[in-house]
Formats: C-alpha cells, sequence, structure tokens
C-alpha cells in the first residue's frame, strides 16, 4: 500500500537527509514537494517513522549539537550560534522541555534544576527512576543504592536531589511498574508512559526509537539495525547511541548484540544484558 511505512521508507529517508543537511528548518510544503506526498500526509508519516515532526526533527537535530557543545565546556553563546540557532532567545523557548533547565545549568552540572529519584529492588539487582519537572531523565541499574545514586550525582553533581519513596512520585511509580508489566516481573497491567527529559541528538532518538520495536525474545546486530535505518556504514555510531542511552529497560538497548550473536557490552553490566536476554527468550517460547 503507498501509505504503508515500509513504502514510504525512501521518500522519509530523504526528507530527513534533507533537514540533516539544513541550517535553517525546510518549510513542510518544501519537504512535502520533495517526497511528493501532501504536507499532512508527510507530517503523519515522519512522525509514525521518527516519533517527531520534521520540524522538531531539525530542532533536535540543533539541540544535540548544543548540547555538546556545552558540556566540552563551550560558551553558551558560542555554542547557541555553532549549532545554527540564531539567537539565544531560540534555544531558551526550547530548553524547559529539552533539557529541564536552563542551557548554563546543563553546562554546570545541572545547577538549580530539581530531581526527584527512588530505588527498588528487581531481578536484576537494583533500579533506580528519576525525573526533573519536565518528565524522566535517568533509569539505571546497579548493584545497590549508593552506586546509583553516585551516577545520579555524577551526571547532575550541581543539581539538588530529592529520594522520593512510597508511592509518593506518580511518574517514578509510573515507570517502575511498566518495567516490571513488560518483562514479567509483575501481573499488572502497564501504565502510560510518563513524558521524558533527556535530550539526544536526533540520530540517537532515531536509534532509541528503533529499539523499542525490536520485540521481546529477539535480538538484531548493530550492522542489522544500521541498515534498517538506511545507514548500512552507521554500526558504530549506533553503539554509541547504545552507550548513551540513559533509560535502561525503556529503551531496550540490551536487544542489540555483536555481529556473531554474542551479546557484547552493556552499560549496565554484561551478565545483566545474558539474563534479560535469556528471560525474554523464554517468555516468548511460552
Amino acid at each position: 500500500m503507498r501509505n504503508s511505512l515500509a513504502t514510504l521508507e525512501a521518500p522519509l529517508e530523504h526528507v530527513r537527509a534533507l533537514i540533516e543537511r539544513a541550517t535553517e528548518a525546510p518549510s513542510l510544503a518544501t519537504l512535502a514537494d520533495a517526497a511528493k506526498l501532501s504536507p499532512s500526509h508527510l507530517q503523519r508519516a515522519f512522525r509514525r517513522r521518527y516519533g517527531m515532526s520534521p520540524a522538531e526533527y531539525h530542532r533536535a537535530r540543533r539541540f544535540g549539537q548544543f548540547k555538546s557543545a556545552l558540556r566540552k565546556g563551550c560558551a553558551v553563546a558560542d555554542a547557541v550560534y555553532d549549532a545554527g540557532f540564531g539567537s539565544g532567545s531560540r534555544v531558551y523557548e526550547n530548553t524547559n522541555r529539552l533539557l529541564g533547565m536552563t542551557p548554563a545549568s546543563y553546562r554546570a552540572g545541572g545547577a538549580g534544576a530539581h530531581i526527584r529519584y527512588t530505588t527498588t529492588r528487581t531481578p536484576l539487582g537494583q533500579l533506580l527512576v528519576a525525573a526533573t519537572a519536565k518528565g524522566i531523565c535517568s533509569v539505571t541499574l546497579g548493584a545497590n543504592d549508593e552506586e546509583l545514586e553516585q551516577r545520579l550525582a555524577d551526571e547532575f553533581p550541581k543539581a539538588s536531589r530529592e529520594r522520593v519513596d512510597n508511592g509518593r512520585e506518580e511518574w517514578l511509580d509510573a515507570v517502575i511498574a511498566r518495567i516490571a508489566s513488560e518483562l514479567g516481573w509483575s501481573d499488572r497491567a502497564a501504565p502510560e508512559m510518563p513524558p521524558l527529559d533527556v535530550a539526544a541528538t536526533a540520530f540517537q532518538w532515531r536509534v532509541w526509537d528503533a529499539l523499542t520495536r525490536i520485540p521481546a525474545g529477539t535480538t538484531k546486530s548493530y550492522g542489522e539495525l544500521a541498515a534498517e535505518l538506511g545507514q548500512p556504514g552507521a554500526a558504530r555510531a549506533i553503539g554509541q547511541a547504545c552507550g548513551n542511552n540513559r533509560l535502561a529497560l525503556i529503551v531496550p538497548c540490551h536487544r542489540i548484540v555483536r555481529e556473531d550473536g554474542s551479546p557484547g557490552g552493556w552499560r549496565w553490566g554484561v551478565e545483566r544484558k545474558r539474563a534479560l536476554l535469556a528471560q525474554e527468550e523464554a517468555a516468548r517460547q511460552g
């Protein structure tokens, strides 16, 4: 069918490539002409394929460049213009949605941000879930609370951090309940996923979105996923995107393996990865 995403793969990739090369966001009409689709059709199909509109994709790409520059120590003003924003006001219009804090605050280790978090025991070890006022910013696994709290402190050393437990934080509890449901640790229905507050490049978002479409109990290699995304030479970049994943189990990067089928690494421990894959495979076979 003409409306299927498989049929639209080539024109959508063409549009994505145009956006990647553009300094200023192309108009929807211009992109629609390039894809030989109506603007409304392109908008819907692009959002289904990449999880965001063409304009949001362009903004996320620039913001990823901006964030990287800040983390490397660039001055805010230099990072603004190097990322192609044109003016600082355009950055600050979207800062809260994309970072949950001001650019200077992010560069300063989260100064001024307030992060709420909780931990819980799982079959894979201790799980920490954290959120800003805008959404979930971290889901990590570790051996104990001390290890997990230290990781959070390392990521946001100057943010205020508040532990909340005993069902007193709706978003944190929803993430824990969703993970438990989807991994078979609970019989309760999975609640809706809260909003996310994780800044990333557009390519990272593409990889993470593709990872969520890998069925539980199955795996893909880095090369297979790169080919699926229309970038067969990007296997190494996909590995880096997996390494930058801050949402353990929500973005299932454990389902990516080496070309020979071996598990490879996982930022939360290869033994946990093996156990998780074995559990998902057993559940799939029934």
